[in-house]
């Protein structure tokens, strides 16, 4: 808090955030969304002191609802495993709070120190592993750092009939100049690294078996796009399309299919497996 800092928090949080309405700061800290640096709610008439250190629950005045359902995989005392369906984001960010697969979890299971072990983008499904303390949070977070997870993916995109599989795509990912939420491949050494297999093949599409052997963002999307045969419903490659918010008539066909490690606690190897599957759609 700055030296001159109003007498009143919410004073200060109404000069902080002149975008949210006093009457809705008001009702937040009324619900205990406004927190000391000991996480514990401040009450309305709280005094804001120099120094002083504030949490509060970042919430939306109309966020999209996400119409799909995630299921719990596995749970034990440090982590469970989640299946997440498409749409829905993994974390609070930009347009979603509580339609999120974190705050979801965080409310059903009453697990306030629930934190995503790695991401999966919001339209990407599959599975998904989510540490339930703190304390132990960076020994399985360390696992995908340390590309000591194999991961499985699967995709439906375009056939590749011109290419032998198992067909391995080796590229230098760098973020896209032009977009900043993509990523784009350039000239330069190799800094990611795909192997790529047919499941099945039919006349218009082809189902694939992906394994990511590095984790570079949206690797997958690029290096299918790069190769001729763009994820089907994908809204970003090989060119951004406009999409509401709330449409989910076309789901990128990408599903994060299967999780396996040494759990770095027991030392046992677990193994977890989505039970989604992608369904063909024609394009529109």
């Amino acid at each position: 808090m700055p030296a001159n800092s109003p007498v009143s928090l919410l004073e200060f949080l109404c000069q902080r955030f002149p975008g949210i309405e006093p009457e809705i700061w008001r009702e937040r800290m009324l619900r205990g969304r406004v927190l000391d640096a000991g996480l514990q709610p401040l009450p309305v008439e709280a005094l804001c002191q120099a120094g002083q250190v504030v949490f509060y629950f970042r919430e939306l005045t109309h966020e999209p609802v996400v119409p799909f359902m995630e299921e719990v995989l596995f749970e034990n005392d440090h982590f469970l495993v989640a299946d997440k369906p498409h749409f829905l984001t993994t974390a609070p960010v930009g347009s979603y709070v509580e339609q999120t697969l974190l705050r979801r979890l965080q409310q059903r299971f009453n697990l306030p120190e629930l934190t995503p072990a790695h991401r999966l983008d919001r339209l990407t499904a599959g599975v998904l592993l989510l540490c339930k303390q703190a304390i132990t949070r960076d020994a399985y977070q360390a696992l995908f750092r340390e590309q000591q997870v194999d991961k499985v993916y699967e995709a439906l995109a375009a056939p590749l009939s011109q290419l032998q599989f198992p067909h391995v795509r080796r590229s230098r990912i760098v973020n896209d100049p032009q977009y900043f939420f993509r990523s784009a491949e350039q000239a330069g050494e190799a800094n990611s690294e795909t192997r790529i297999e047919v499941l099945r093949t039919y006349r218009d599409y082809w189902h694939y078996q992906l394994f990511p052997l590095t984790g570079r963002k949206h690797q997958l999307r690029v290096h299918l796009a790069a190769l001729g045969a763009p994820i089907l419903g994908d809204d970003f490659y090989p060119q951004p399309q406009r999409r509401a918010i709330d449409d989910f008539s076309q789901p990128l066909q990408l599903l994060a299919r299967s999780l396996a490690f040494t759990d770095p606690l027991s030392g046992e190897r677990m193994q977890f497996q989505s039970r989604r599957e992608l369904v063909y759609q024609p394009p529109a």
